[in-house]
């Protein structure tokens, strides 16, 4: 997770389909692996039958990594759950 703003908060592509992520396209942090990913790619994401067991897991890591040692800095865990633009 360093430096996650610059790395994920404009990423230019999808780590999964490969789509070219404009800075008006939303895009969302993904539960599994933290990286950028686009819309679509997140809702197939979510019917994946381990989602929810892996979601939950995730966000309480996230919390204790960077809430409770960095006041969770612009937004990190925020991100997994609500998509953002550029």
């Amino acid at each position: 997770m360093l430096d996650w703003k610059e790395r994920l908060l404009c990423a230019t592509e999808c780590v999964r389909c490969h789509r070219r992520l404009e800075a008006s396209d939303k895009r969302i942090l993904s539960s599994y692996d933290h990286e950028a990913i686009c819309i679509m790619c997140k809702s197939d994401e979510e019917k994946r039958p381990d989602y929810e067991e892996v979601s939950k897991r995730m966000i309480g890591q996230c919390q204790a990594e960077t809430e409770l040692t960095q006041s969770d800095p612009e937004g990190f865990c925020f991100n997994h759950f609500y998509a953002y633009k550029c």
